[in-house]
């Protein structure tokens, strides 16, 4: 593949699909926020999570919610080798 060619793995997703992860509920004491957050991480390419972040946003939610730990987002994702794009995308969502 050329470098200048994104690779693209399984069909394109809709709106309505990615907002689906806005449904997520957590089961512990895990804020609901960032059980979206982490939800969507997980189940998201970067690009559709990015996608994602303009439809959290939108509803209302914070970008700051923490786990049991006292972990946000960031710190939960931070040593993951592919952080570094979600995680800029989390900062451009907040300013």
């Amino acid at each position: 593949m050329r470098k200048d060619k994104k690779q693209l793995i399984g069909d394109e997703i809709g709106d309505e699909q990615i907002k689906l992860f806005l449904n997520f509920e957590p089961v512990d004491a895990t804020s609901p926020s960032l059980h979206k957050l982490i939800k969507a991480y997980r189940g998201l390419r970067v690009d559709d999570f990015a996608r994602f972040l303009v439809f959290f946003k939108e509803a209302g939610y914070a970008f700051d919610g923490k786990d049991e730990h006292g972990n946000d987002f960031i710190a939960l994702i931070r040593d993951q080798r592919n952080a570094p794009e979600y995680i800029d995308l989390i900062q451009q969502a907040q300013a």
